[in-house]
């Protein structure tokens, strides 16, 4: 490993969390930053509020990072503290999902592994990522750095964020049959960089990066820094279609689906009646919301870009409007 020159680093810690309330995976971390020589600021508030004002306080002072401690809620949160100030963003995750530390190559099913490689990247110059501002009637705005869900998908994280077991991925998916129950289309106005949409659709999705509900590639084409969002839509499907196209969501394959396509964007409106978005698995607004990316809005350490095969935007359907 190699040895890091020491640095003033923010840690942000999941008030509501277990290894928050018990300092485990947190405070192991903090020990072990601090014995490699980092000035490590530790923030252990007892709710959400008072550790955004805090961590708010503290990047204003430009520390060389700040490192949250969760799941992807608690990388929202760092996102929309960090976005646009130039602050890197280190993560740690310890959620359910962990989908934005997959899209970056962090590991994300052992807290150890992902101290290592933060340890190894802070050693080197942060990577520059996009991010997606969202824009709701009122004015309000929210950061996202891997997803934002506007239709079933978001239907289903209302109903998985209301449950208490099981825990980890499965809850995404059983709150999915659930919803399968009432399923039906929604009627969507999509606008991408002016060109209007008028579909029914089961599912829209906006990734900036590719997974959703804990590894799920419904934008399997996008990548993080090209400066586009990608935009699932989903057409109009029967409970049996919806079904069978489901488990290739996992590897990314139902793009391949004639009722599916992918479009990409700078500028997005999405209009639909009775329908919530979420950004990186937490409530926004509901619809209409403006959407638009940022290209290199967000600094983050994680590991070097790995050489892939570029993705076939040919077996992507509807690729434009």
């Amino acid at each position: 490993m190699t040895q890091t020159s020491p640095k003033r680093l923010v840690v942000a810690i999941n008030p509501s969390a277990r290894f928050g309330a018990n300092k485990g995976v947190g405070s192991t971390m903090v020990d072990k930053l601090r014995g490699l020589g980092h000035e490590v600021i530790d923030l252990l508030e007892p709710s959400y509020a008072e550790l955004i004002a805090s961590a708010k306080r503290e990047i204003a002072t430009k520390p060389d990072a700040l490192i949250v401690v969760g799941g992807d809620g608690m990388v929202n949160l760092g996102v929309n503290l960090v976005a646009g100030t130039g602050v890197p963003l280190g993560l740690i995750p310890a959620g359910t999902g962990n989908d934005m530390a997959r899209v970056l190559g962090i590991p994300h099913e052992n807290q150890a592994a992902a101290l290592d490689v933060l340890i190894e990247a802070l050693n080197f110059p942060a990577r520059t990522i996009d991010a997606g501002l969202v824009t709701d009637e009122s004015g309000e705005t929210r950061w996202f750095g891997c997803m934002l869900s506007a239709g079933f998908d978001s239907i289903v994280n209302e109903r998985a964020n209301s449950m208490q077991h099981p825990k980890g991925a499965s809850r995404y998916t059983i709150a999915m049959l659930l919803e399968l129950v009432t399923l039906k289309p929604i009627t969507y106005r999509i606008t991408a960089d002016g060109v209007v949409l008028d579909t029914g659709g089961m599912m829209v999705s906006v990734g900036n990066g590719v997974s959703l509900g804990g590894g799920m590639k419904v934008t399997p084409t996008a990548v993080v820094d090209d400066g586009l969002l990608d935009i699932l839509v989903v057409g109009p499907l029967t409970r049996i279609q919806f079904l069978r196209i489901f488990p290739k969501v996992f590897a990314g394959t139902h793009i391949a689906d004639p009722r599916v396509r992918i479009i990409k964007a700078k500028k997005i409106r999405l209009e639909a009646d009775e329908v919530v978005a979420y950004t990186d698995g937490e409530r926004f607004a509901p619809l209409p919301i403006d959407i638009e990316v940022r290209p290199g809005a967000l600094r983050v350490f994680a590991p070097p870009v790995q050489d892939a095969p570029a993705p076939d935007p040919t077996q992507a359907s509807g690729a434009t409007l």
